[in-house]
């Protein structure tokens, strides 16, 4: 089998790359390790939020078109810059970040997802995760506005749909198991195919096929002890084939090896994503609450910025509890803010109309700390200060080991709902070193010819924690471009 650019793996970072070399006239094969089913990776698990820079309704009106005259008028949009894009990427990495992937990162965005509209990639205002109504006008926090409509599975069909009209085939049950490379480069791959091993013949290759978060043994060896009990939240094929098969030839490691993303997930999901439930395991209020252990303790500051921007590295914090797991308490003064995820059918709740009740509900708990733990934590409040969930409100608590220095609020309206969360693991931080062109780099950081790679197994991006919708963005951004270039280089060699 030969082809030009042959594309490993199938969910956004993969099929962006395999529009965008088939842009260059080259002819694109796609190999998935699933089944059409499961195909997408951990794309088709998201919600689909995709973070990108705009400078006001102008620059949205370009992504979503249909935005109506009254969504227009109730919504405050705000604007979100890439110098503010390029910051946060800075900031929540503790300025670990490789500069030159944050800048292109940021500078980028806005075009990409205009290019992914000219593939029928339709984006739609994110009104029920990151719009509160305050004075009868929503108003979008956090940087982030859009979402891909369907979601992470309307993501990942739109782009296959796309695939098809451009004529890329996408071969399923495809493993990947060894890259074929000489002296003069990467020539194409070595892949079991329906239990079968078979050489494919390549121009360029273009790894995209996730991180290693599904291989307990990898995930354990790097993220180090108890790893092996979180849940992982996305695809069960995540198992770092292709980044073992880029090492064995010479491929730089980089990036965050022993960091994840990982976030607060109920208690009871299963052992791997479930499609049918996809995001929604997931519990993300937890800033107009509070979390406590085992121990009935408060373990972190649950109001220390926006959810956006800590949701990814407060699994970690979980898993690091005793038992590995925690409880989300809220009262009903917040209720009405709680996200969609904790209406699911598959969801791990107590309820109770006083906070003694309540405690002898909370499974694994210790019921007297944690009634000591809510006493002190309401009478440390700041509540002269006005609570607003649009902005870091200031509202802090005064005097507490562990504050909660935003959106605090007593516990003293029943009846109280908790629900159990565990770690779930989204993907893995470490990865290959890229340069701008998407090429992979070799140990002497020269670029290894024929070989590129997008999407979570690109090292240097994150470290320690991300910002929401930057997964997703990273993954359609350097996905496009190293697609265009070992398009270019294909078109090149014929």
């Amino acid at each position: 089998m030969e082809t030009d650019v042959l594309v490993i793996g199938a969910g956004n970072a993969a099929m962006c790359a395999a529009l965008a070399a088939r842009e260059q006239g080259a002819r694109v094969l796609v190999l998935e390790k699933s089944s059409k089913k499961e195909r997408g990776g951990n794309s088709a698990f998201t919600a689909g939020a995709i973070r990108v820079a705009y400078r006001g309704i102008e620059d949205l009106l370009q992504l979503i078109p249909d935005l109506t005259e009254e969504e227009m008028a109730n919504t405050d949009f705000g604007s979100y810059t890439e110098d503010q894009y390029f910051d946060d990427l800075c900031r929540v990495t503790q300025d670990r970040i490789d500069p030159e992937l944050a800048s292109i990162l940021a500078s980028q965005s806005f075009d990409t997802l205009r290019w992914m509209c000219k593939h029928n990639v339709r984006f739609a205002p994110i009104y029920g995760r990151q719009a509160f109504k305050v004075n009868g006008k929503f108003s979008f926090w956090g940087g982030l506005t859009i979402e891909a409509v369907g979601g992470g599975p309307g993501l990942v069909q739109s782009l296959h749909e796309a695939a098809e009209r451009e004529g890329i085939s996408v071969l399923y049950h495809a493993r990947a198991i060894e890259l074929l490379c000489d002296d003069d480069g990467v020539r194409g791959v070595r892949v079991l195919w329906e239990g079968k091993s078979t050489e494919i013949i390549a121009k360029s290759v273009v790894l995209a096929a996730g991180g290693f978060q599904s291989n307990l043994e990898m995930r354990t060896r790097y993220l180090g002890p108890g790893w092996e009990f979180a849940k992982v939240r996305g695809t069960r094929f995540n198992t770092g084939d292709a980044l073992q098969m880029a090492l064995k030839i010479g491929a730089r490691p980089f990036g965050h090896w022993s960091g994840c993303h990982a976030v607060g997930w109920d208690r009871n999901a299963p052992e791997f994503g479930d499609l049918v439930v996809g995001d929604g395991f997931q519990k993300h209020s937890y800033p107009f609450g509070i979390m406590v252990n085992a121990m009935g303790e408060r373990f972190l500051d649950e109001g220390a910025d926006f959810r956006n921007y800590t949701y990814a590295k407060y699994g970690r914090e979980i898993l690091n509890q005793p038992g590995q797991f925690a409880w989300q308490i809220f009262d009903q003064k917040v209720r009405h803010l709680l996200r969609d995820e904790y209406r699911i059918r598959q969801v791990t709740k107590v309820t109770a109309p006083t906070l003694e009740e309540l405690a002898n509900k909370l499974e694994g708990v210790d019921h007297y700390k944690f009634l000591v733990t809510v006493k002190q934590f309401n009478q440390s409040i700041r509540t002269e200060i006005p609570f607003n969930p649009n902005v870091k409100d200031g509202r802090c608590t005064v005097g507490l080991s562990i504050p909660k220095s935003n959106w605090a609020n007593p516990m003293d309206q029943g009846p109280y709902e908790a629900y159990a969360v565990t770690c779930g693991i989204t993907f893995t931080f470490g990865g290959l070193k890229i340069n701008g062109h998407g090429e992979v780099l070799n140990e002497d950081e020269k670029p290894i010819p024929g070989l590129y790679a997008a999407g979570e197994i690109v090292g240097g991006l994150f470290y320690f924690n991300y910002p929401g919708g930057s997964g997703l963005a990273a993954g359609a951004v350097f996905g496009k471009r190293a697609g265009e270039c070992a398009g270019r280089l294909a078109v090149m060699k014929s």
